[in-house]
């Protein structure tokens, strides 16, 4: 099966469906189910009219989704005009269902997969793009998973290390993506911390707050990105920062260092900076190198690689680059931005507009652009 033709014919199929009267955000859901149903039965029974199939079973989707939904508004409905029997505590469940989804029976990957479409609301190609695997890819595992707990009661609760997991990546769509979640992540988050002594849900509390915190100057008035070096610092949330700092300070303490208080020492240090140049870079270094201890992420070297050309120089952050994967997402952007550093104006302008080409979301290639137009525009004196 040619899941590169599956992917060129998904946007067809879904403005098919909205022009049926699909809404978009339905259409697109109906298509991603199609589309497990495709990988599920196109291997053995392959369909003659490959766009026509996946109109078809995307259109029944879309019906019965409605239906379902229709069904389930009158079942609310019903509840809302029944006279109540007296008085009933206010609930949140939000988290538990964190846990009933992270099941045991589940592997981690899958647990956090699932549980980010069922309940933190995050489409399939969302979650792929946060795992950096093809969104087929994605809608497999999370059909699998689905299938794994098919008749299984969900009366388990699953372990607080992948929970933790599910909040980290539901903040980060929130902080980046196209769907607003983090305040929704830093509230549950608050949650579990207050109910577990384990260092790293403290951690996790900390680092949300002190990116939350810086959240106001990421983007200008007309929605452009805007990096940390331009941002102005006197916007930041010194409130949020403060209670961060605090959080994180006593979660160290505990002396059981985890990824997410790591992460938080490195975010704690660029709010404590009064520009980027005073910021302590060694120091942020030596934090990256405690992370990539406790898990060897290639983002991480990334991220680390840019710290090292603050720190040492930009020829030494490249040349931390060199055994990263070249399709890594932002390796081009942090490649353009350390050979600027280091003079090299016209590879990084050829890199900026390369990374622009790449980005992953609007903003980053609007800003991607931007920077290769005015890298050119240093040297036009020269030529």
């Amino acid at each position: 099966m040619n899941e590169a033709l599956l992917r060129e014919l998904v946007p067809e199929v879904i403005g098919v469906l909205v022009r049926r009267g699909a809404e978009f955000a339905a259409a697109e859901d109906a298509v991603q189910e199609a589309l497990i149903r495709a990988l599920e039965t196109w291997p053995d029974d392959p369909p003659r009219d490959a766009k026509g199939w996946l109109i078809a079973a995307g259109w029944r989707k879309f019906l019965d989704a409605t239906r379902a939904e229709t069904s389930r508004r009158g079942r609310e409905l019903a509840v809302e005009i029944e006279p109540a029997t007296g008085p009933v505590p206010a609930t949140d469940d939000s988290l538990w269902l964190y846990f009933l989804c992270a099941h045991p029976t589940l592997s981690p990957g899958s647990a956090v997969a699932l549980t980010l479409r069922a309940v933190g609301g995050l489409t399939t190609r969302q979650i792929a793009a946060a795992y950096l695997v093809p969104e087929a890819t994605m809608a497999q595992r999370i059909s699998r998973a689905k299938k794994r707990i098919t008749g299984v009661p969900l009366n388990q609760p699953g372990d607080l290390d992948t929970v933790l997991r599910v909040l980290y990546l539901v903040f980060n769509e929130g902080y980046s993506g196209d769907v607003d979640l983090a305040a929704e992540a830093i509230r549950l988050t608050r949650q579990l911390a207050a109910s577990t002594e384990e260092p790293e849900a403290a951690g996790l509390l900390a680092l949300m707050l002190l990116h939350h915190a810086r959240r106001a100057s990421r983007t200008g008035p007309d929605g452009r990105l805007i990096p940390l070096a331009e941002q102005d610092r006197s916007r930041w949330d010194t409130v949020l920062i403060a209670e961060g700092v605090e959080i994180l300070q006593s979660a160290l303490a505990r002396d059981r260092l985890g990824e997410y208080q790591a992460q938080a020492a490195i975010a704690a240090l660029h709010a404590d900076a009064p520009s980027t140049a005073e910021t302590d870079w060694v120091q942020i270094v030596e934090w990256y190198d405690e992370l990539l201890l406790l898990t060897d992420s290639p983002v991480v070297r990334l991220n680390r690689a840019v710290a090292v050309g603050e720190a040492d120089g930009p020829r030494a952050g490249l040349a931390a680059l060199t055994d990263l994967d070249p399709d890594l997402p932002r390796l081009a952007a942090a490649r353009a931005y350390l050979h600027e550093r280091a003079g090299d104006l016209d590879q990084a302008a050829a890199l900026y507009a390369e990374a622009a080409r790449v980005a992953t979301n609007v903003p980053e290639r609007d800003h991607l652009t931007r920077e290769a137009a005015r890298v050119r525009q240093l040297l036009r004196p020269a030529h």
